[in-house]
C-alpha cells in the first residue's frame, strides 16, 4: 500500500513522494523492532527515500511503540537525517567563528548565487542541496566547505564554480598519487602516544594504521590507509555498512573516542595524533567517509 505524504514545491517543479508501508515494515522486521535500532532503521529509510517522510516516521513510531515526538527528535537531532528530499550532492559551508572571520559568509553567498538557491534549499534539478553549519571541526583550515563528505580548506569565492563542476564530475573519482587531497600522515595514540603505524602491512602503497575494533560482540584488528582522504581498509572481521565501531589502541588498549560527533552522520569521531603537530579524526561508522584534520 502506498500513501501520498508530501508535495514539495521547487519553483515550477512539484515532486510527489509516496511511501510504501510494506517497505517500512520490512526494514523494521529486519531490526526486530528493537528500541536500540531506531537510528539504523531511520538510516535505511533515508537510504530508500532520500529523506525521512512524515508517514514513515509515524509508521516507525507506531510499530516500535515509541512516541512520535521521540522519533521526530532523533530525526531532527542528527544532521545526517533530513525531513526533506536532498539533492544528489550535499554542500555544507562552515560559518563557525574561525571560518566566519575568514570570509565564509561570502563563500556561502557565492554558492547561493551560482546554484540559484538559498541555504537549506535544493536545486530544481535535484542535483545540489546547500546548507550552512556552525562548525566542522577543522578550524585551522578555514574557510571550510564539505561536498559529499570531502573536505576543502581555505576556500575562496573564486573556487566555488570549480567545486561545483568537480562535484558534478564525481569527487569520489580520485587518483592516489595525483590528487592533492590525498596525502600520507603518520599518527599515534592520543592516550599513550605510541605510534599506530604498521609497516608490515601496506595499504595504498603506504604503511597502514593499526587499531583494534569491537562491534556487535565481535573483536578483531583493523588496518586503515594512512593516506588522508582515502577510505581503504582491511579488517579481520566483516564490518556491516552502517555499523558504529568502537576503536582501541593496540598498545595501551584505551578506547579512541573524542568529544566530536561526525558532522555527516552523528557517530563518534575517532581521534589520532598527527606527527609534527595536529589531530586527525575519522568517523566510527562503517561506510561514512567523513574525516577532519586540524594541524597546529
Amino acid at each position: 500500500m502506498t500513501q501520498d505524504i508530501a508535495t514539495r514545491n521547487k519553483g515550477d517543479v512539484h515532486v510527489k513522494q509516496e511511501v510504501d508501508t510494506e517497505v517500512i515494515l520490512g526494514i523494521l522486521e529486519r531490526h526486530d523492532k528493537a528500541r536500540g535500532a531506531l537510528i539504523a532503521v531511520l538510516e535505511e529509510i533515508q537510504a530508500q527515500y532520500g529523506c525521512l517522510p512524515e508517514e514513515a516516521l509515524r509508521t516507525v513510531a507506531n510499530e516500535m511503540g515509541r512516541p512520535l515526538v521521540d522519533v521526530y527528535g532523533v530525526a531532527t537531532f542528527y544532521r545526517s537525517f533530513s525531513l526533506q528530499p536532498r539533492g544528489k550532492h550535499l554542500i555544507s559551508v562552515c560559518l563557525g567563528t574561525a571560518c566566519h572571520v575568514r570570509g565564509a559568509p561570502r563563500i556561502a553567498e557565492e554558492f547561493e548565487r551560482q546554484l540559484g538557491i538559498k541555504a537549506g534549499e535544493t536545486t530544481p534539478d535535484e542535483e545540489f542541496t546547500l546548507e550552512t553549519v556552525n562548525c566542522l571541526g577543522a578550524c585551522a583550515l578555514g574557510p571550510v566547505v564539505v561536498i559529499d563528505g570531502h573536505y576543502f580548506s581555505k576556500i575562496r569565492s573564486s573556487k566555488v564554480g570549480q567545486l561545483i563542476d568537480d562535484a558534478l564530475k564525481g569527487l569520489d573519482k580520485i587518483e592516489i598519487g595525483e590528487d592533492k587531497r590525498i596525502f600520507p600522515i603518520d599518527v599515534s595514540c592520543p592516550r599513550c602516544n605510541h605510534s599506530l603505524m604498521d609497516e608490515s602491512l601496506t595499504i595504498d602503497d603506504h604503511p597502514s594504521i593499526r587499531v583494534s575494533v569491537s562491534f556487535d560482540h565481535k573483536h578483531g584488528w583493523l588496518r586503515l590507509s594512512s593516506l588522508y582522504g582515502s577510505s581503504s581498509i582491511r579488517a579481520e572481521q566483516d564490518i556491516p555498512i552502517g555499523m558504529v565501531v568502537d576503536f582501541f589502541c593496540p598498545h595501551c588498549h584505551a578506547e579512541l573516542i573524542g568529544s566530536w560527533e561526525c558532522p555527516m552522520c552523528g557517530a563518534p569521531m575517532v581521534p589520532m595524533i598527527v606527527r609534527g603537530g595536529g589531530m586527525v579524526q575519522i568517523c566510527s561508522r562503517r561506510g561514512c567517509n567523513s574525516h577532519m584534520l586540524d594541524l597546529i
